[in-house]
């Protein structure tokens, strides 16, 4: 599998991200010859958290201002609770995520990262999965929620899901074939 001159961007809040949710497929994208991107609100750092406790801190790359949905092939959407909740309530975040849709283009979330999915109004009619807390969310949006490792629905466009950290080595795996 290559992503080899494939940018992939990962949309994240200016804290809050559940770290081993950003770094492993992070490490997936960049192992497959893809460029990973960090897409957040301001320019700076954001910084990552074990789940409660504040980790390391990452580089912005592009700004939401500034990112298009043309500028990349893919999308990731790390999770963590307070990550998840920030991006939903960016516009350009949501914005950027109605543009991937949209154009068709394949977007991989993992736990808390698809409240801006729910947000953008595109979760209808397709089959997912998420941290358990969100499948109220989901459904009420019109989504099918399921309790799986990793779910790919290959609708209008292609939606990798998974619940947790503990998913991620199945969550990589199908995010880089459906990036390739």
């Amino acid at each position: 599998m290559s992503l080899t001159n494939k940018t992939i961007a990962f949309l994240v809040g200016p804290e809050g991200i559940e770290q081993a949710e950003l770094v492993q497929p992070w490490q997936a994208v960049t192992e497959a010859g893809g460029t990973p991107k960090l897409v957040s609100k301001d320019e700076g750092e954001v910084q990552a958290f074990n789940h409660l406790t504040p980790a390391d801190t990452f580089p912005v790359d592009v700004t939401l201002g500034s990112a298009s949905a043309d500028q990349f092939d893919a999308l990731v959407l790390p999770g963590g609770v307070a990550n998840g909740d920030q991006v939903r309530t960016f516009p350009e975040a949501v914005s950027l995520v109605k543009d991937f849709a949209a154009a068709g283009k394949p977007i991989a979330v993992i736990c808390h990262g698809g409240w801006v999915l729910i947000e953008a109004g595109v979760v209808g009619g397709r089959t997912l999965t998420s941290w358990p807390s969100l499948q109220t969310d989901y459904r009420n949006a019109g989504a099918t929620w399921v309790d799986e490792e990793v779910v790919v629905d290959d609708g209008p466009f292609t939606l990798v899901s998974s619940r947790k950290p503990d998913d991620l080595d199945a969550f990589d795996r199908e995010l880089v074939k459906a990036f390739e």
